[in-house]
């Protein structure tokens, strides 16, 4: 009896349970981004100057984990094969990638859990919880993404994939709801217990969805070297791994990169979508204090947040669906033309349309995290190109995924710095001097009598900031997206090149 629940969990499709994964990251990570900050100021009591240190330490190691845990987990993939013979099996690579997420994902959970209880000094607990955490999740993002580009080869497979992982992360924001029943900083108990069901739930998960996958996957490889073996015969001689290869240190990758021409125009193009997404999601409470607090209701504050947690997953649903029709190229230039357009319209109206301007701020946040989902296809033609360009044995696709966090993580930091300065320059308005704003959608927002009427000109500062943050974006975007070429015919060339390259051990597209 036992054994038909499991036989049914063995036949769920690749791609359902692949999916899975990200509601195991999306639950944790959304709790641990709306509260870790509050908790370790407000709970924990926390001094600036060990807050700061520790937000830089932070800042270094998340840029720099990134190329790191990729070089050390695919450096091995880089060697040139002037024989088709001499590649490593992508089965290999698909069960080496889930036997990582296997461990790293249970050790996320842990390192969650740690945040909130305080088994340290202050300072030196947030500086640690935040380096644990930050590592594990770059490991576990790292080889779910590279899995995108290893498990399916056509853009139509990975599309399908990347439609279950934006519908699992949609489900795991619902933690965030959840959340604000349970959230009290006088009393933690009730917060720490859900925390400790999320962090469980997300461990098992992760034990269970890698161990269907290995299943399925050992299954398949044992299937596909038995027809390969008998396609060759027995007396075939296969060439060495090491025949003929030509290792690739680091400078000589740094330098081949250096010659990818699509990776460099889209590198540059995603660092300004990087900073566009951080600078909503920095600026989106401030936005709705002194644009919306006076003339909106609290439980329309509440649901503007929520909308931007779940709309931009659901949007993505539809967005893939574009993506299948007309291609990612073609549907990531209309999300830019779109913001381009919607910001243009805002700014010929003006801050006084309100119902214009609430559909305004939450499309924007949408949109642009819609977007940056969607990149997530085209660092993996770029993975393609890479393999085919410098003829490697392997594709290294969390090397590249790692090479691309690294050039667009500055973004992150940019995009408080820039908001603020230019808020400060334009208004007089110094946010780092003023009392500190109640978070949108929290447990107890806007209980305070209310303030004296504020300048006419913070008003129209954040509104300017607002829609021309956008617009520049969207300009900016648009000319180093023209210039990425790796669309069309060329993407059908390299996908057909690469097809040929992995042929004999070439995973089933079906399977997925």
């Amino acid at each position: 009896m036992a054994a038909q629940p499991l036989a049914r969990l063995s036949s769920l499709p690749t791609a359902v349970v692949y999916g899975s994964l990200s509601l195991f990251v999306s639950i944790l990570h959304n709790v641990f981004l709306l509260y870790y900050v509050d908790t370790f100021v407000s709970v924990y009591k926390i001094d600036k100057l060990a807050f700061w240190v520790g937000e830089t330490v932070f800042l270094l190691w998340n840029s720099l984990n990134d190329p790191l845990f990729g070089w050390l987990s695919d450096r091995g993939f880089l060697s040139s094969t002037p024989r088709a013979g001499a590649s490593i099996p992508s089965q290999d690579v698909v069960l080496t990638r889930l036997r990582a997420l296997s461990r790293h994902g249970p050790l996320l959970a842990l390192a969650f859990l740690a945040f909130w209880v305080r088994w340290a000094p202050t300072g030196m607990q947030f500086l640690l919880c935040l380096c644990l955490y930050d590592g594990f999740l770059t490991l576990v993002d790292l080889n779910h993404h590279a899995l995108l580009a290893d498990l399916a080869l056509s853009a139509r497979g990975r599309t399908h994939l990347n439609f279950y992982c934006s519908l699992f992360s949609a489900a795991g924001s619902f933690s965030v709801f959840a959340s604000y029943t349970v959230w009290n900083k006088e009393d933690f108990s009730s917060f720490r217990v859900f925390c400790v069901v999320l962090a469980v739930c997300s461990g098992l998960g992760f034990t269970g969805a890698t161990w269907l996958l290995r299943q399925q996957f050992e299954t398949e490889g044992r299937m596909l070297g038995a027809l390969h073996s008998a396609s060759e015969g027995p007396d075939v001689e296969k060439p060495s791994a090491d025949e003929g290869e030509k290792r690739v240190t680091l400078g000589e990758y740094l330098q081949q990169l250096a010659r990818h021409r699509n990776f460099l125009w889209f590198v540059g193009m995603n660092l300004v979508q990087v900073f566009h997404c951080h600078f909503n999601s920095n600026f989106f409470p401030l936005f709705l204090e002194h644009l919306l607090s006076d003339q909106i209701s609290l439980s329309m504050g509440s649901f503007l947040l929520g909308v931007s947690y779940i709309a931009p997953h659901l949007n993505n649903l539809y967005l893939l669906a574009l993506c299948q029709r007309w291609g990612v190229y073609s549907v990531v230039r209309g999300l830019f033309l779109l913001k381009l357009g919607l910001s243009l319209l805002m700014l010929l109206a003006g801050p006084d349309h309100l119902h214009l301007l609430c559909i305004f701020i939450a499309s924007n946040r949408v949109f642009t995290e819609g977007t940056c989902k969607l990149l997530t296809l085209v660092v993996t033609d770029l993975v393609d190109e890479d393999l085919v360009l410098n003829r490697r044995k392997q594709a290294a696709s969390a090397l590249l995924f790692g090479m691309v966090a690294l050039v667009t993580k500055p973004g992150q930091t940019f995009a408080p710095l820039l908001g603020t300065w230019l808020l400060c320059f334009y208004t007089g308005h110094d946010l780092f001097q003023q009392p500190l704003l109640a978070p949108v959608g929290s447990a107890r927002p806007w209980l305070d009598p209310p303030a004296p009427p504020r300048a006419p000109t913070l008003r129209q500062g954040c509104f300017y900031l607002l829609v021309l943050v956008p617009i520049m974006c969207a300009l900016l975007q648009l000319i180093t997206w023209s210039q990425f070429t790796l669309h069309g015919r060329r993407l059908h060339m390299v996908k057909a090149q690469r097809q040929s390259l992995s042929k004999p051990w070439a995973l089933d597209i079906k399977t997925v």
